[in-house]
Parts: structure tokens; sequence; C-alpha cells
């Protein structure tokens, strides 16, 4: 355990203890029933931490939260979340934790080696953005898909997040953290439907201060590694 908290910096720890406290403060208040929010909302929140560490423990938690999060997706009728953690997210998680593993910094599997996107790759990754974009649009449709028009921009960022994350470049923080301002509203026009949503509200908010820390100090890894 002390490795463990020395491994943290304390900023880091303050982050992670608020954000769960919010989160577990959230459920108690609104929902009180369905642990497996709470459960993925742990599971997530810890995961963006070590994720903001660039280490490869964060994918693999990614992968259990992308799980469970596209079950609770699910009970909503939010199949455009389900198809995307499930279908795009998850299997994402796994060869980026390949791929995190594959690219240690200096031996160090603690963390990995910052990569940098030409212009061409990002043309490319854009284009599969938009054709992935289009298709699942279509799917969502099909599947009367509640909030279709939150749910398909769901699908933009979660692709270009996960992309990002592949190819282990500092923006798929960035990209998470525009995926979670949409599934911040998405959830927010579930919630008034039912109440116990608004935990999962809380959740990502939890998630948004969390991923933009995360940027930040890829950055800041970026910047020591090319010394």
């Amino acid at each position: 355990m002390k490795k463990l908290f020395a491994y943290f910096s304390k900023m880091e720890l303050i982050l992670w203890s608020v954000s769960v406290i919010f989160i577990v403060l959230s459920f108690c208040i609104f929902d009180r029933e369905n642990c497996l929010t709470l459960i993925a909302s742990l599971i997530g929140v810890t995961s963006l931490i070590f994720n903001a560490k660039g280490n490869p423990i964060g994918q693999a938690l990614m992968i259990a939260f992308s799980l469970l999060y596209g079950i609770i997706s699910y009970t909503f009728a939010y199949y455009g979340e389900m198809i995307t953690y499930l279908g795009m997210t998850m299997p994402m998680a796994v060869f980026a934790l390949i791929s995190w593993l594959k690219n240690p910094y200096k031996g160090n599997r603690s963390e990995v080696r910052v990569n940098r996107i030409g212009k061409a790759e990002q043309i490319l990754m854009w284009l599969l953005t938009l054709v992935v974009t289009v298709i699942l649009y279509f799917i969502l449709k099909h599947f009367n898909t509640v909030n279709i028009i939150p749910s398909t921009l769901s699908v933009t960022t979660s692709f270009l997040a996960v992309y990002l994350t592949f190819r282990r470049c500092p923006a798929f923080a960035l990209a998470y953290a525009a995926n979670d301002i949409v599934l911040i509203i998405l959830w927010a026009l579930a919630s008034l439907t039912e109440t116990r949503y608004i935990s999962v509200v809380v959740c990502f908010a939890a998630f948004l201060f969390n991923d933009i820390y995360g940027y930040c100090n890829w950055q800041r890894m970026k910047k020591r590694q090319s010394e």
C-alpha cells in the first residue's frame, strides 16, 4: 500500500479521493439499488488515474468498465452506448493494453512511451471517424435508439478517444473529455425519466475532471520523455 500511495502524487490522490466520494454520495442519494452502476463508476474513475500516469493497468480496468457500462446502457435502451462500448471501446482497450505493454518508456512498464501521429495519419483518423459515425448512426436509427443525436456524437468522440489511446497520443484524454461532456448530456436526459441516472451524470462529471488532468499530465510526460 505504501508503494501504491507513493506512486501517485498528492494531487492525483486528492483527485481520485474526491471523485470516489462524489460518486458514492450520488449513488446513496439518487440510486441505492443498482450496485452495478456504483461498481462500474469506481472502476472507471480508477482506470483514469492510472491512464493519466500512462500505466497499462488503466487499460485493463477500462476493459472491465466497458463491459459493465454496456450492461447499464442496455437498461435504458441506449443501444448506441452499448454497441460503442461493447463493440468498439472494449476491444480497442484490449489492443491499447497490448500496445502500451509493448512500448514502455525506457523499459519501465508502469509508463508508456508517448507517441506522435503525423498529418497523414490524422487525415486517415478523421476519415475513419466519419465512416464509423455514419454507419453506426443508421444502426442506431434501426434500433430506435433513445436520444439518437447525442448517442451518435458519443460514437464519434469514443472512436477518436480509443484510436488515439491505441496510438499512445496525449490527445486521447481530450477526446475522452469531449465524450464525457456528451455523456453528461445523454444521461441528464435519461435522469429526467429516472432520477437514479443522476448518479451516472455525476460519474461522468468526475471522469471529465480526471480526463482533463490526464491530458495535462501526458503533456508533461511528453516533454520529459523528449528531453
